[in-house]
């Protein structure tokens, strides 16, 4: 009888041999390097993973990881990821893209990707900005902001990349920070065993052109008062003393002091399974300074997966039809023959 072990995988065997091309200090570093670290735990090997991209700082990722990998064109890396998901179900699909290639160009695919929860997985950096092009006010960034292409300000209202996902029902919904990497390698694992389309949505700081975007959320000084950590079945508690909580007023959320009257019981307890998503969508609206931003997993269910659905009918019209004919359909039906 063979003996024959797996080989054990390390963070090493996932990096490529290619120079990291981002700015020094950049938040990508941050994600990178958790990625490698979370693959080897997943028991699925390189030659089975595929890293697609569109356009962007962010989508240079394929090129650093040794993994299969296709940098594809601005804001399209959810359509090539479906079509490979779809064709090669064996694979393990993950999608780079940032706010700008994401949610502008992109936009319209990424929503249909997330409605139709094939299994892959989006990560999307947000830091706000489009850093590549050196700039120009992004999707995300906040009202106001004075940027290159925005010198009085921008006038845009800002997109929320997680009310945008909930909106499009899908069944995997989490936010991390990049500096936080024990929190941001938990939420890529929990992501790459979902059944499903999920999307992370990782706070990203552009160190060049958009530096401190979020420094209220990562200062060790403020990042316990302005962040909430959602765990499911538990209270939404937070602050240095562990003192203030989320209640809910009616239909709308409001911060509370613990003591004087109020008890955990009276908060807000979170939800990930809720088969609603109305729980999770207001989570995705509570927005810094009037609420601390939650981090963590928005929304965890289970629905069916499009590329079981596709394949599935494949099998049935193959058992009803037999296998089909390219030629022959091209040249049914009403056809020319151009001279």
């Amino acid at each position: 009888m063979s003996t024959t072990s797996l080989p054990v995988l390390t963070a090493n065997d996932f990096a490529s041999d290619q120079d990291v091309r981002w700015c020094p200090g950049c938040g990508d570093y941050s994600i990178l390097a958790q990625m490698k670290k979370v693959l080897p735990s997943l028991g699925v090997p390189p030659e089975k993973m595929v890293f697609v991209s569109g356009i962007g700082c962010s989508s240079r990722f394929p090129y650093y990881m040794n993994t299969y990998g296709i940098h594809s064109i601005h804001g399209r890396a959810p359509a090539v990821a479906t079509g490979l998901k779809a064709s090669r179900p064996d694979l393990m699909v993950w999608v780079i893209t940032g706010d700008g290639d994401g949610l502008s160009i992109g936009g319209n695919h990424l929503m249909h990707a997330i409605r139709r929860n094939l299994d892959i997985n989006i990560v999307l950096f947000n830091n706000r900005i489009y850093g590549l092009t050196k700039g120009q006010y992004s999707p995300t960034s906040p009202l106001g902001k004075v940027t290159k292409s925005t010198p009085m300000g921008a006038i845009d209202n800002p997109l929320h990349p997680l009310s945008i996902a909930i909106g499009c029902e899908g069944t995997f919904i989490a936010r991390s920070i990049d500096t936080n990497i024990k929190h941001l390698g938990a939420m890529l694992k929990r992501a790459a065993e979902h059944r499903g389309t999920s999307f992370i949505e990782v706070y990203q700081n552009c160190n060049v052109f958009n530096d401190g975007a979020f420094d209220y959320a990562t200062d060790r000084e403020t990042k316990a008062d302005t962040t909430i950590e959602l765990e499911h079945g538990k209270p939404l508690i937070f602050g240095k003393n562990r003192d203030k909580g989320i209640r809910l007023n009616g239909m709308n959320p409001e911060v509370v002091e613990l003591g004087k009257g109020i008890s955990e019981d009276d908060l807000l307890f979170h939800d990930e399974q809720a088969p609603e998503p109305s729980l999770a969508y207001l989570l995705s609206r509570m927005s810094y300074p009037e609420f601390p931003e939650p981090i963590g997993v928005f929304r965890a269910v289970n629905h069916p997966m499009y590329d079981d659905l596709l394949n599935a009918q494949v099998v049935e019209a193959r058992k009803a039809r037999g296998d089909g004919d390219l030629s022959k359909l091209f040249n049914s039906g009403e056809t020319w023959t151009v001279a």
